[in-house]
């Protein structure tokens, strides 16, 4: 008798059905046009997952205002105009039997575009990633960005998705708020850990309030800054309670703000100490690689202290790490953004029982694109060319 991997059983997210527990992590396409409208490029990239076979797809984070946008050709949904666009995406999931959640985001100061609006941010601190200056944002205009997020979770539901998967990580605009090194203010929105909870409780609430109760309603939480003196574990788990009290049904464990990566490479930081960012995001590029699942011991800790589904994510390589991790009940969804770059029918291979290691190496020169040009793994057409040629010189290739 033969059982199935745990990460191939059905799995569920809230309300919604899953034919496995593998997640598509959210990550940077850039295949939207210069106004953030869906391209047939992006519909693709989505419907290849889908036909292959993935549980549960998280968009990249699609930027609910203007002001919040991160870089060129990143997919908007701030307008009602680009409705019809997400609306193709989300029937090309459905035509595979997919599931897909629309990623709300607005990168707050972390922004990259330089024309146009100005960002925001809770104070008037440099931007710890981009070192910008952007001015500590009023009450009206945190007003209108909670506004911003529940109009973008309206047109995900418009638009035929799943449900919504609000961004609050990686030092966009929610992570600030929850930061105290981003967040400087002395009002109601900062000043203490229940101030700094604030906007992104008032966020779920909004979004809550925007979706209907039969779809979910999920966030990428970042729970732990690089910087010095950030936001720190126990603030961050006592903060995910609050959350799911507002109606979450479920959090995707992630880091907060990040800062940049300094001349000189450091090390890996382990695990049970702080991590620094860049060195979870490029650490294949400058550092000794790292640990599979290094947000595993975040994800522990949110699981003892709150009732909720929890997607784990952050460099799982092999089948038996993301096996042994939902066999354990760490967590409930495991999820992969760069393996699904590099090999897009993972899941179908692993349905037909490939185990161990995935391609990616986690080179990351994929993560280098943002603006420039469209998502896509550098290193599979190099491989292609040499299986061919060996092909042709009758020597063949062996897997």
């Amino acid at each position: 008798m033969t059982t199935t991997a745990p990460m191939l059983e059905p799995g569920r997210l809230g309300p919604l059905e899953l034919r496995n527990r593998i997640v598509r992590a959210g990550t940077s396409e850039t295949m939207a046009d210069e106004r953030g409208a869906v391209t047939d490029e992006y519909v693709a990239l989505y419907e290849t997952l889908a036909r292959n076979d993935v549980g549960l797809i998280f968009t990249g984070h699609l930027y609910c205002a203007e002001r919040g946008q991160y870089a060129r050709r990143q997919t908007g949904i701030y307008s009602d105009n680009l409705v019809p666009g997400l609306r193709r995406v989300a029937d090309a999931v459905h035509r595979h039997g997919g599931r897909i959640l629309a990623q709300v985001a607005h990168a707050g100061s972390q922004s990259r575009v330089q024309a146009g609006t100005e960002p925001l941010a809770p104070s008037a601190v440099p931007n710890a990633l981009t070192a910008r200056d952007v001015p500590e944002a009023t009450p009206a205009e945190i007003g209108e960005a909670i506004e911003a997020f529940a109009a973008g979770a309206r047109r995900a539901v418009d638009a035929g998705f799943d449900g919504v998967h609000i961004h609050a990580a990686n030092g966009y605009l929610i992570s600030e708020f929850s930061s105290p090194t981003a967040n400087r203010r002395t009002d109601a929105w900062g000043g203490s850990a229940e101030g700094r909870d604030r906007f992104a409780l008032e966020v779920a609430r909004a979004v809550r309030a925007a979706v209907p109760a039969s779809m979910p309603v999920t966030m990428k939480l970042g729970m732990v800054d690089a910087t010095p003196g950030g936001l720190g574990l126990d603030e961050s788990v006592r903060r995910s309670e609050r959350l799911v009290t507002a109606g979450l049904d479920g959090l995707e464990i992630s880091c907060g703000v990040m800062r940049a990566a300094s001349d000189s490479a450091r090390q890996y930081v382990a695990v049970d100490r702080r991590l620094a960012a860049e060195d979870l995001l490029i650490h294949r590029l400058l550092s000794e690689p790292a640990p599979e699942a290094y947000f595993l011991p975040w994800a522990r800790a949110v699981r003892s202290a709150v009732d909720t589904m929890i997607v784990l994510v952050g460099g799982m390589r092999t089948t038996q790490t993301m096996n042994r991790v939902l066999a354990a009940g760490d967590a409930d969804l495991v999820a992969l953004s760069r393996p699904l770059i590099r090999e897009p029918d993972l899941v179908r291979q692993l349905a037909r029982g490939r185990t161990g290691r995935v391609d990616c190496t986690s080179c990351n020169i994929c993560l280098l694109h943002e603006g420039h040009h469209s998502l896509r793994c550098w290193r599979t057409p190099r491989r292609k060319l040499v299986e061919h040629a060996l092909f042709r010189l009758g020597g063949g290739l062996r897997r």
